[in-house]
């Protein structure tokens, strides 16, 4: 066994094990963030996001990696993403997490995981047809949202980072009603609870 798929086990299975302490393995999480009933899926998604750009951008800096991204296809995106997103719906767990339900005894997310597999593989049976046709529409190359706004990846990063505190900040508070509310606000309400 190379180096590389000891490497690809032993991080897979520490993702797992943050996957599954971080309860985003439960269908019920999954549904939740589905429906905008809870965030954990949601902060675990963007934090996962964040810390790996953070990553990347420094080993890019350190010149260990060279930065490198796949052609940005518009009709492989818009189409992929949303038979990606029914499939989510419809199953209730993303590829990661059905398989770290399947870790669980899960065994209903081994129907997901077959449907997944069927998917990529009718893919690869019909990858010519896609290389013309859909993949073929509005391919805009290897550009980054750092080539089209000039913006250096370092600050690209730090605007992502400000901009995700405070959309889930604001998910929270609109879409769960859990509104901050300050301290003396807390304290008042403790001395109204005593007083009855």
């Amino acid at each position: 066994m190379s180096m590389e798929l000891i490497l690809g086990l032993v991080t897979g299975i520490i993702f797992g094990v943050i996957l599954q302490k971080a309860r985003v393995v439960r269908f019920e999480k999954q549904i939740g963030a589905l429906l905008l009933k809870d965030m954990t899926i949601v902060k675990f998604m963007l934090s996962a996001v964040a810390i790996g750009m953070i990553g990347i951008l420094a080993l890019s800096d350190f010149g260990l990696i060279e930065l490198s991204h796949k052609s940005m296809n518009v009709g492989g995106v818009l189409i992929g993403g949303g038979l990606f997103g029914i499939g989510w719906a419809i199953f209730g767990y993303c590829p990661g997490t059905a398989m770290g339900a399947v870790g669980e005894g899960r065994w209903g997310a081994l129907f997901g995981i077959f449907g997944m597999l069927l998917g990529a593989g009718i893919y690869a049976e019909l990858y010519p047809f896609f290389t013309t046709n859909v993949l073929a529409w509005s391919d805009l190359g290897k550009v980054s949202i750092s080539d089209v706004t000039g913006v250096p990846y370092g600050l690209l990063v730090i605007g992502f980072l400000l901009c995700l505190y405070f959309l889930i900040s604001w998910c929270e508070r609109y879409f769960l009603g859990l509104r901050i509310r300050e301290p003396r606000q807390i304290i008042n309400i403790k001395k109204k609870k005593r007083n009855r």
